[in-house]
Protein backbone atom coordinates (compact mmCIF):
# COMPACT_ATOMS: atom_id res chain seq x y z
CA UNK A 1 0.00 0.00 0.00
CA UNK A 2 1.70 3.19 -0.92
CA UNK A 3 1.83 6.60 1.43
CA UNK A 4 -0.93 8.55 0.47
CA UNK A 5 -4.13 7.93 -1.33
CA UNK A 6 -5.61 10.29 -3.48
CA UNK A 7 -7.86 11.98 -0.44
CA UNK A 8 -5.05 12.33 1.52
CA UNK A 9 -2.89 14.19 -0.75
CA UNK A 10 -6.15 16.84 -1.54
CA UNK A 11 -6.69 16.81 2.11
CA UNK A 12 -2.89 18.22 2.87
CA UNK A 13 -3.49 20.66 -0.53
CA UNK A 14 -6.10 22.15 1.49
CA UNK A 15 -5.03 21.97 5.24
CA UNK A 16 -1.56 23.59 3.87
CA UNK A 17 -3.15 26.12 1.70
CA UNK A 18 -1.01 25.10 -1.07
CA UNK A 19 -1.47 27.17 -4.24
CA UNK A 20 0.66 25.50 -6.96
CA UNK A 21 1.34 21.71 -7.97
CA UNK A 22 4.16 20.94 -9.92
CA UNK A 23 3.97 17.52 -12.07
CA UNK A 24 7.48 16.62 -12.54
CA UNK A 25 9.44 14.09 -15.16
CA UNK A 26 12.29 14.34 -17.29
CA UNK A 27 12.91 14.22 -20.63
CA UNK A 28 15.77 10.83 -22.28
CA UNK A 29 18.59 13.22 -21.05
CA UNK A 30 17.16 13.45 -17.50
CA UNK A 31 16.41 16.88 -17.31
CA UNK A 32 13.67 17.78 -14.56
CA UNK A 33 10.44 19.27 -16.76
CA UNK A 34 7.22 20.39 -14.77
CA UNK A 35 3.93 21.13 -15.47
CA UNK A 36 2.54 23.73 -13.05
CA UNK A 37 -0.94 23.68 -12.47
CA UNK A 38 -3.21 25.39 -9.46
CA UNK A 39 -4.96 23.30 -6.91
CA UNK A 40 -8.22 23.96 -8.48
CA UNK A 41 -6.79 21.36 -11.10
CA UNK A 42 -5.64 18.80 -8.35
CA UNK A 43 -8.30 16.10 -8.86
CA UNK A 44 -7.88 16.40 -12.52
CA UNK A 45 -4.48 15.82 -12.08
CA UNK A 46 -4.42 12.69 -9.72
CA UNK A 47 -7.44 11.10 -11.85
CA UNK A 48 -4.84 10.93 -14.29
CA UNK A 49 -6.35 13.70 -16.78
CA UNK A 50 -3.67 15.58 -16.85
CA UNK A 51 -2.34 16.08 -20.97
CA UNK A 52 1.13 17.93 -22.56
CA UNK A 53 2.52 18.02 -25.44
CA UNK A 54 5.24 15.07 -25.85
CA UNK A 55 6.74 16.69 -29.34
CA UNK A 56 7.99 19.42 -27.25
CA UNK A 57 10.47 17.23 -25.01
CA UNK A 58 13.78 15.88 -26.36
CA UNK A 59 13.57 12.59 -26.78
CA UNK A 60 9.85 11.76 -27.15
CA UNK A 61 7.65 11.45 -29.88
CA UNK A 62 6.88 13.78 -33.29
CA UNK A 63 4.25 16.50 -33.66
CA UNK A 64 1.56 13.95 -35.00
CA UNK A 65 2.14 12.36 -31.72
CA UNK A 66 2.19 14.67 -29.46
CA UNK A 67 -0.53 14.30 -26.97
CA UNK A 68 0.69 12.38 -23.55
CA UNK A 69 -0.36 12.14 -20.22
CA UNK A 70 1.26 12.56 -16.64
CA UNK A 71 -0.10 10.33 -13.87
CA UNK A 72 1.48 11.23 -10.94
CA UNK A 73 3.25 8.65 -8.07
CA UNK A 74 1.59 9.63 -5.09
CA UNK A 75 4.47 8.22 -3.15
CA UNK A 76 6.03 11.12 -4.23
CA UNK A 77 3.91 13.69 -2.97
CA UNK A 78 5.77 16.33 -0.95
CA UNK A 79 5.63 20.27 0.11
CA UNK A 80 8.54 21.99 -1.53
CA UNK A 81 9.71 23.62 1.86
CA UNK A 82 10.65 26.80 0.13
CA UNK A 83 8.09 29.79 -0.16
CA UNK A 84 6.98 32.22 -2.60
CA UNK A 85 5.58 35.37 -2.44
CA UNK A 86 2.42 33.27 -4.22
CA UNK A 87 2.00 30.52 -1.85
CA UNK A 88 3.13 26.87 -1.00
CA UNK A 89 3.78 24.58 -3.81
CA UNK A 90 3.66 21.21 -3.84
CA UNK A 91 5.54 18.32 -6.34
CA UNK A 92 4.47 14.87 -7.46
CA UNK A 93 6.72 13.29 -9.77
CA UNK A 94 4.71 11.21 -12.85
CA UNK A 95 4.76 8.68 -15.48
CA UNK A 96 4.23 9.48 -18.72
CA UNK A 97 1.61 7.79 -21.04
CA UNK A 98 0.36 7.44 -24.31
CA UNK A 99 -3.37 8.48 -25.32
CA UNK A 100 -4.30 4.90 -25.95
CA UNK A 101 -3.56 4.50 -21.94
CA UNK A 102 -0.61 2.89 -22.48
CA UNK A 103 3.14 3.32 -20.79
CA UNK A 104 4.74 5.56 -22.86
CA UNK A 105 7.89 2.71 -24.23
CA UNK A 106 10.41 6.43 -23.93
CA UNK A 107 10.11 7.52 -20.39
CA UNK A 108 12.99 6.78 -18.57
CA UNK A 109 10.99 6.09 -15.65
CA UNK A 110 9.24 3.64 -17.11
CA UNK A 111 12.19 1.46 -18.61
CA UNK A 112 13.69 1.62 -14.56
CA UNK A 113 10.48 0.06 -13.89
CA UNK A 114 10.36 -2.41 -16.38
CA UNK A 115 13.91 -3.56 -15.67
CA UNK A 116 13.06 -3.37 -11.77
CA UNK A 117 9.46 -5.49 -12.68
CA UNK A 118 11.87 -8.45 -14.21
CA UNK A 119 14.10 -8.60 -11.07
CA UNK A 120 11.16 -9.04 -8.99
CA UNK A 121 9.84 -11.90 -10.97
CA UNK A 122 13.66 -13.18 -10.10
CA UNK A 123 13.17 -12.83 -6.78
CA UNK A 124 14.93 -9.54 -6.03
CA UNK A 125 14.26 -6.59 -4.94
CA UNK A 126 17.11 -3.66 -5.84
CA UNK A 127 18.74 -0.50 -3.55
CA UNK A 128 20.88 1.87 -4.25
CA UNK A 129 22.59 4.72 -2.11
CA UNK A 130 24.19 7.77 -4.63
CA UNK A 131 26.91 9.60 -3.61
CA UNK A 132 26.78 13.04 -5.60
CA UNK A 133 29.01 15.68 -5.85
CA UNK A 134 28.66 18.67 -7.56
CA UNK A 135 30.40 22.35 -7.49
CA UNK A 136 29.65 26.01 -5.66
CA UNK A 137 30.54 28.92 -8.37
CA UNK A 138 30.23 32.62 -8.14
CA UNK A 139 27.84 33.94 -10.58
CA UNK A 140 28.92 37.87 -12.37
CA UNK A 141 26.84 40.55 -11.99
CA UNK A 142 24.14 39.35 -14.18
CA UNK A 143 23.29 36.56 -11.86
CA UNK A 144 24.86 33.96 -15.02
CA UNK A 145 27.18 31.16 -14.15
CA UNK A 146 31.21 31.70 -13.83
CA UNK A 147 33.82 28.88 -13.07
CA UNK A 148 35.12 31.43 -10.36
CA UNK A 149 35.60 30.92 -7.07
CA UNK A 150 36.91 32.32 -3.15
CA UNK A 151 36.88 28.95 -1.88
CA UNK A 152 40.36 27.60 -1.18
CA UNK A 153 39.21 24.46 0.83
CA UNK A 154 40.30 20.70 0.48
CA UNK A 155 38.92 17.33 1.13
CA UNK A 156 37.29 17.68 4.37
CA UNK A 157 38.36 21.19 5.56
CA UNK A 158 36.37 23.49 7.37
CA UNK A 159 35.31 26.51 7.14
CA UNK A 160 36.62 29.72 6.46
CA UNK A 161 38.05 28.41 3.88
CA UNK A 162 35.57 26.43 2.98
CA UNK A 163 32.91 29.28 1.65
CA UNK A 164 30.14 26.94 0.81
CA UNK A 165 29.59 25.77 4.25
CA UNK A 166 26.22 27.75 4.69
CA UNK A 167 25.01 26.69 1.43
CA UNK A 168 25.71 23.38 2.45
CA UNK A 169 23.90 23.39 5.60
CA UNK A 170 20.85 24.94 4.08
CA UNK A 171 20.82 22.31 1.43
CA UNK A 172 20.75 19.09 3.81
CA UNK A 173 18.61 21.27 6.18
CA UNK A 174 16.12 21.72 3.10
CA UNK A 175 16.66 18.09 2.37
CA UNK A 176 15.87 16.99 5.63
CA UNK A 177 12.53 18.78 5.83
CA UNK A 178 11.77 16.99 2.57
CA UNK A 179 11.69 13.13 3.96
CA UNK A 180 15.55 12.60 3.10
CA UNK A 181 17.88 10.81 6.02
CA UNK A 182 21.26 12.95 5.26
CA UNK A 183 24.14 10.54 6.14
CA UNK A 184 27.39 12.80 5.51
CA UNK A 185 27.91 16.06 3.96
CA UNK A 186 31.60 17.17 3.51
CA UNK A 187 33.70 19.68 1.26
CA UNK A 188 35.51 17.57 -1.70
CA UNK A 189 38.80 17.67 -2.86
CA UNK A 190 38.65 20.56 -5.58
CA UNK A 191 38.34 23.98 -4.89
CA UNK A 192 34.15 24.98 -4.81
CA UNK A 193 33.44 21.12 -4.85
CA UNK A 194 31.24 19.68 -2.44
CA UNK A 195 29.52 16.20 -1.57
CA UNK A 196 26.06 15.22 0.29
CA UNK A 197 25.36 11.71 1.05
CA UNK A 198 21.72 10.75 1.78
CA UNK A 199 20.36 6.85 2.48
CA UNK A 200 19.83 4.15 0.26
CA UNK A 201 16.89 3.26 -0.99
CA UNK A 202 14.72 1.48 -3.24
CA UNK A 203 16.28 1.96 -6.95
CA UNK A 204 13.00 3.86 -8.24
CA UNK A 205 13.13 6.51 -4.94
CA UNK A 206 16.79 6.63 -5.17
CA UNK A 207 16.53 7.61 -9.63
CA UNK A 208 13.60 10.60 -8.02
CA UNK A 209 15.79 11.39 -5.05
CA UNK A 210 18.48 12.31 -7.48
CA UNK A 211 16.64 14.56 -9.21
CA UNK A 212 15.36 16.00 -6.16
CA UNK A 213 18.26 16.71 -4.57
CA UNK A 214 19.73 18.28 -7.78
CA UNK A 215 17.15 20.51 -7.60
CA UNK A 216 17.15 21.44 -4.79
CA UNK A 217 20.79 22.25 -4.50
CA UNK A 218 20.59 24.41 -7.66
CA UNK A 219 17.72 26.32 -5.38
CA UNK A 220 19.78 26.50 -2.24
CA UNK A 221 22.80 27.93 -4.37
CA UNK A 222 20.94 30.46 -6.36
CA UNK A 223 19.40 32.05 -2.72
CA UNK A 224 23.32 32.41 -1.72
CA UNK A 225 24.50 34.50 -4.86
CA UNK A 226 26.08 31.34 -6.26
CA UNK A 227 25.05 29.01 -8.94
CA UNK A 228 25.70 25.23 -8.61
CA UNK A 229 26.82 22.77 -11.47
CA UNK A 230 26.68 19.00 -11.88
CA UNK A 231 28.94 19.18 -14.95
CA UNK A 232 31.49 16.52 -14.43
CA UNK A 233 35.05 18.41 -15.29
CA UNK A 234 34.65 22.42 -15.19
CA UNK A 235 37.58 22.83 -14.07
CA UNK A 236 41.29 21.78 -15.86
CA UNK A 237 43.56 20.32 -13.19
CA UNK A 238 41.30 19.61 -11.04
CA UNK A 239 39.47 16.57 -10.06
CA UNK A 240 35.58 15.85 -11.32
CA UNK A 241 32.32 15.48 -9.99
CA UNK A 242 31.15 11.36 -10.01
CA UNK A 243 28.17 10.26 -8.53
CA UNK A 244 29.25 6.62 -6.84
CA UNK A 245 26.94 4.08 -7.21
CA UNK A 246 26.17 1.62 -3.93
CA UNK A 247 23.91 -1.06 -5.56
CA UNK A 248 22.46 -4.46 -3.34
CA UNK A 249 20.06 -6.75 -4.27
CA UNK A 250 17.83 -8.31 -1.45
CA UNK A 251 16.16 -11.34 -1.69
CA UNK A 252 12.87 -12.71 1.08
CA UNK A 253 14.66 -9.06 3.88
CA UNK A 254 18.33 -10.66 3.02
CA UNK A 255 21.00 -9.28 1.35
CA UNK A 256 21.57 -11.31 -1.45
CA UNK A 257 24.86 -10.18 -1.82
CA UNK A 258 26.50 -11.65 1.46
CA UNK A 259 27.41 -14.81 2.06
CA UNK A 260 28.66 -15.58 5.87
CA UNK A 261 30.38 -18.78 4.59
CA UNK A 262 32.23 -17.10 1.94
CA UNK A 263 36.06 -16.30 2.87
CA UNK A 264 35.36 -12.85 1.40
CA UNK A 265 31.88 -12.59 2.85
CA UNK A 266 30.59 -12.20 -0.85
CA UNK A 267 27.90 -13.94 -2.56
CA UNK A 268 27.94 -16.27 -5.74
CA UNK A 269 25.30 -13.82 -6.83
CA UNK A 270 27.16 -10.99 -5.66
CA UNK A 271 30.05 -12.38 -8.12
CA UNK A 272 27.72 -12.44 -11.03
CA UNK A 273 26.37 -9.39 -11.05
CA UNK A 274 29.74 -7.86 -10.72
CA UNK A 275 30.51 -9.87 -13.82
CA UNK A 276 27.45 -8.51 -15.82
CA UNK A 277 28.02 -5.19 -14.46
CA UNK A 278 31.88 -5.46 -16.16
CA UNK A 279 31.11 -7.16 -19.26
CA UNK A 280 28.43 -4.48 -20.38
CA UNK A 281 30.56 -1.33 -18.43
CA UNK A 282 31.47 0.02 -21.88
CA UNK A 283 28.39 -0.19 -23.82
CA UNK A 284 26.97 1.23 -20.69
CA UNK A 285 29.26 4.60 -20.82
CA UNK A 286 27.32 6.74 -22.65
CA UNK A 287 24.52 6.46 -20.70
CA UNK A 288 26.47 6.71 -16.63
CA UNK A 289 28.96 9.14 -18.66
CA UNK A 290 26.69 10.77 -21.20
CA UNK A 291 28.56 14.29 -22.16
CA UNK A 292 31.47 15.04 -23.94
CA UNK A 293 32.95 16.82 -20.51
CA UNK A 294 32.20 13.52 -18.72
CA UNK A 295 34.73 12.12 -20.80
CA UNK A 296 37.77 14.56 -19.13
CA UNK A 297 36.68 13.39 -15.29
CA UNK A 298 37.54 10.16 -16.68
CA UNK A 299 41.40 10.47 -17.02
CA UNK A 300 44.59 9.20 -14.92
CA UNK A 301 46.02 11.12 -11.73
CA UNK A 302 41.92 12.77 -10.37
CA UNK A 303 41.13 9.52 -8.75
CA UNK A 304 38.53 9.09 -11.13
CA UNK A 305 38.60 5.26 -12.87
CA UNK A 306 40.27 4.97 -15.80
CA UNK A 307 40.16 0.92 -16.22
CA UNK A 308 37.95 -2.04 -15.98
CA UNK A 309 38.53 -3.72 -13.00
CA UNK A 310 37.16 -4.60 -9.74
CA UNK A 311 38.16 -4.47 -5.99
CA UNK A 312 37.72 -5.30 -2.50
CA UNK A 313 41.12 -3.45 -1.12
CA UNK A 314 41.17 -0.30 -2.99
CA UNK A 315 39.77 2.84 -4.53
CA UNK A 316 41.60 2.87 -8.16
CA UNK A 317 38.93 0.31 -9.71
CA UNK A 318 36.16 0.53 -11.59
CA UNK A 319 33.91 -1.51 -9.31
CA UNK A 320 34.54 -1.68 -5.50
CA UNK A 321 33.35 -3.74 -1.89
CA UNK A 322 33.37 -1.61 0.49
CA UNK A 323 34.49 -3.53 3.62
CA UNK A 324 30.54 -3.45 5.04
CA UNK A 325 29.39 -6.88 5.23
CA UNK A 326 26.15 -8.31 6.39
CA UNK A 327 22.81 -6.19 5.50
CA UNK A 328 25.28 -3.69 4.73
CA UNK A 329 27.26 -5.96 1.26
CA UNK A 330 27.16 -3.58 -1.49
CA UNK A 331 29.07 -3.33 -4.76
CA UNK A 332 29.56 0.28 -5.87
CA UNK A 333 30.28 1.65 -9.39
CA UNK A 334 32.78 4.88 -9.30
CA UNK A 335 32.40 5.47 -13.10
CA UNK A 336 29.21 7.64 -13.04
CA UNK A 337 28.63 11.12 -13.27
CA UNK A 338 26.20 13.29 -11.96
CA UNK A 339 25.18 14.56 -15.46
CA UNK A 340 23.83 11.16 -16.64
CA UNK A 341 19.75 10.17 -16.36
CA UNK A 342 19.40 8.29 -13.05
CA UNK A 343 16.67 6.71 -14.55
CA UNK A 344 18.50 4.92 -17.64
CA UNK A 345 21.70 4.53 -15.44
CA UNK A 346 20.35 2.44 -12.60
CA UNK A 347 18.12 0.01 -15.46
CA UNK A 348 21.20 -0.97 -17.59
CA UNK A 349 23.30 -1.75 -14.14
CA UNK A 350 20.56 -3.75 -12.73
CA UNK A 351 19.61 -5.33 -16.08
CA UNK A 352 23.64 -6.26 -16.30
CA UNK A 353 23.58 -7.32 -13.12
CA UNK A 354 20.94 -9.60 -13.32
CA UNK A 355 22.24 -11.01 -16.40
CA UNK A 356 25.23 -11.83 -15.07
CA UNK A 357 22.94 -13.90 -12.32
CA UNK A 358 21.04 -15.42 -15.09
CA UNK A 359 24.62 -16.51 -17.17
CA UNK A 360 25.89 -17.32 -13.63
CA UNK A 361 28.56 -15.27 -15.13
CA UNK A 362 32.10 -15.24 -13.44
CA UNK A 363 33.93 -11.75 -12.80
CA UNK A 364 38.14 -11.95 -13.57
CA UNK A 365 40.18 -11.92 -10.53
CA UNK A 366 40.64 -8.78 -8.37
CA UNK A 367 42.92 -6.37 -8.26
CA UNK A 368 44.91 -5.33 -5.57
CA UNK A 369 47.32 -3.00 -6.36
CA UNK A 370 46.91 0.36 -7.41
CA UNK A 371 45.59 -0.03 -10.89
CA UNK A 372 47.09 4.37 -11.34
CA UNK A 373 50.89 3.21 -10.64
CA UNK A 374 50.79 0.31 -12.95
CA UNK A 375 52.39 0.67 -16.37
CA UNK A 376 50.15 -0.39 -19.76
CA UNK A 377 52.60 -3.50 -20.08
CA UNK A 378 51.74 -4.41 -16.41
CA UNK A 379 47.75 -3.77 -16.91
CA UNK A 380 47.59 -5.87 -20.59
CA UNK A 381 49.40 -8.39 -18.72
CA UNK A 382 46.28 -8.96 -15.99
CA UNK A 383 44.12 -8.78 -18.91
CA UNK A 384 42.85 -5.08 -17.53
CA UNK A 385 41.19 -3.00 -20.27
CA UNK A 386 40.24 0.75 -20.61
CA UNK A 387 37.26 2.68 -20.61
CA UNK A 388 36.08 4.75 -23.57
CA UNK A 389 38.13 7.95 -23.41
CA UNK A 390 35.74 9.83 -25.81
CA UNK A 391 32.19 10.02 -25.78
CA UNK A 392 32.48 8.92 -29.51
CA UNK A 393 34.36 5.89 -28.39
CA UNK A 394 31.23 5.31 -25.77
CA UNK A 395 28.37 5.62 -28.67
CA UNK A 396 30.27 3.15 -30.88
CA UNK A 397 30.56 0.73 -27.64
CA UNK A 398 27.27 1.24 -27.30
CA UNK A 399 26.27 0.55 -30.29
CA UNK A 400 27.81 -2.33 -30.76
CA UNK A 401 26.32 -4.07 -27.34
CA UNK A 402 22.83 -5.07 -28.62
CA UNK A 403 21.96 -5.95 -24.79
CA UNK A 404 22.15 -2.02 -24.28
CA UNK A 405 19.09 -1.86 -27.34
CA UNK A 406 16.87 -4.43 -25.26
CA UNK A 407 17.24 -3.01 -21.84
CA UNK A 408 16.08 0.62 -22.96
CA UNK A 409 14.06 -0.65 -26.78
CA UNK A 410 14.34 0.82 -29.49
CA UNK A 411 12.38 4.17 -29.35
CA UNK A 412 14.45 5.16 -26.41
CA UNK A 413 17.98 3.41 -27.69
CA UNK A 414 17.43 5.21 -31.09
CA UNK A 415 17.11 9.15 -29.75
CA UNK A 416 19.64 8.67 -27.41
CA UNK A 417 22.30 7.25 -29.61
CA UNK A 418 21.01 9.88 -32.61
CA UNK A 419 21.13 12.84 -29.74
CA UNK A 420 24.19 12.03 -28.79
CA UNK A 421 26.24 11.35 -32.27
CA UNK A 422 24.96 15.21 -33.03
CA UNK A 423 26.00 16.14 -29.58
CA UNK A 424 29.75 15.09 -30.38
CA UNK A 425 29.77 16.09 -34.37
CA UNK A 426 29.13 19.36 -32.82
CA UNK A 427 31.88 19.57 -30.21
CA UNK A 428 34.42 18.03 -32.71
CA UNK A 429 33.46 21.06 -35.52
CA UNK A 430 33.57 23.75 -32.86
CA UNK A 431 36.63 25.66 -32.28
CA UNK A 432 38.03 26.03 -28.70
CA UNK A 433 39.80 28.66 -26.77
CA UNK A 434 42.48 26.02 -26.51
CA UNK A 435 42.97 26.25 -30.27
CA UNK A 436 42.78 30.02 -30.77
CA UNK A 437 45.32 30.07 -27.68
CA UNK A 438 47.52 27.14 -29.40
CA UNK A 439 47.88 28.07 -33.08
CA UNK A 440 46.78 31.88 -34.15
CA UNK A 441 49.72 33.61 -33.61
CA UNK A 442 52.10 30.32 -34.21
CA UNK A 443 50.70 30.02 -38.07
Amino acid sequence: MGKYSKEDVLRILEENDVKFIRLQFTDIFGTLKNVAITRSQAKKALDNECMFDGSSIEGFVRIEESDMYLRPDLDTFCLLPWHTQHGKIARLICDVYKKNGEPFEGDPRYILRKTLQEAADMGYTFNVGPECEFFLFNTDEHGHPTTVTHDTAGYFDMGPSDLGESCRREICLTLEEMGFEIEASHHECAVAQHEIDFKYSDALSAADNILTFKMVVKSAADSHGLCATFMPKPLFGQAGSGMHTNMSLFSNGKNAFYDPDSPTGLSRIAYNFIAGILAHIRGMSALTNPLVNSYKRLVPGYEAPCYIAWTASNRSALVRVPATRGMGTRVELRSPDPACNPYLELAVLLAAGLEGIRRDMTPPEPVSANIYTMTEEERLAQGIENLPSTLLEAINYMKADPFIRGVLGEHAYNKYTEAKKLEWDEYSTRVSQWEIERYLSKF
